[in-house]
């Protein structure tokens, strides 16, 4: 067995691994080539929805720093959409909130006016929401899917192992080393595609959590700020808030501040 080990290993190119990656794709042919093929294809996949999500995620994040330091220092609503970025997810929130309150006056129907503005802007953090989950689902099929299309190359190989044991009427290690050497990386190839995948996905999972969670804060604030006509906004601290709108002196006839008051004699 040692002297047909050492002619084997003599056949062979010198400095070049019978038994490596590239020899072990040859032996297995078109299963193992395409297994190969589709768990490299997962793997880049994988990254490349992993480094294009941080990036937008990221952008989202410093768009809301910029959103609560200098947003609510704004006298309306336009003049604050108008400092942030033209594509950005709280200019869209702030946009579509003006739009809905713009196209109410325009309904004919009954409706009240906190149930069709607070509609309008959920839509709009659902659309958000939905951009940033894209891309997810295929990191968690690829965490599920991966190590099993690893197991069908090892079966596989060690189905052709077998084959070659039966043929040689003997287990010799130079009979088995290819088809087992092939199962073998077909399973590692499995778990290097699936763990990346599934702690990428749990990881961008939980800042989209955060992120969906600033922005249903600022929904609301934008809400209450249309709903009261700019008297209701959130504090800013370390800057002085803007001038509200007095409230103050005869508002209608027969009252002061917006309180009745009785007529005089």
């Amino acid at each position: 067995m040692l002297t047909t080990l050492l002619a084997a290993a003599a056949a062979a190119p010198a400095g070049e691994n019978p038994y490596g990656l590239g020899p072990a794709l040859k032996e297995g042919g078109i299963i193992a080539q395409s297994t190969f093929a589709i768990l490299t294809l997962f793997l880049f996949f994988s990254l490349y929805i992993l480094f294009t999500k941080l990036f937008e995620q990221q952008k989202i994040i410093n768009q809301g720093k910029r959103v609560r330091a200098t947003f609510w220092n704004s006298n309306s609503l336009r003049e604050g959409a108008a400092k942030l970025e033209k594509n950005s997810a709280y200019r869209q929130i702030v946009d579509d909130g003006i739009a809905a309150q713009e196209q109410y006056a325009l309904l004919k129907d009954p409706v009240e006016a906190h149930d069709w503005l607070h509609g309008s802007l959920a839509r709009s953090e659902a659309s958000i929401n939905s951009s940033l989950n894209g891309g997810l689902a295929f990191l968690a099929t690829c965490g599920a899917t991966a190590p099993f299309i690893g197991l069908f190359g090892t079966v596989v190989g060690i189905y052709r192992a077998l084959i070659k044991i039966g043929a040689a009427g003997q287990a010799s290690i130079d009979a088995v080393a290819g088809p087992v050497g092939e199962a073998l990386i077909m399973t590692a190839l499995g778990l290097v595609v699936a763990v990346p995948a599934v702690l990428a996905y749990n990881f961008l999972q939980r800042r989209n959590k955060a992120i969906a969670e600033h922005l249903s804060a600022f929904s609301t604030d934008v809400l209450g700020f249309l709903a009261s006509d700019g008297r209701v906004r959130p504090e800013v601290k370390g800057a002085k808030a803007p001038a509200k709108p007095p409230v103050t002196g005869t508002t209608t006839a027969g009252q002061t501040g917006g309180v009745p008051t009785a007529p005089k004699a």
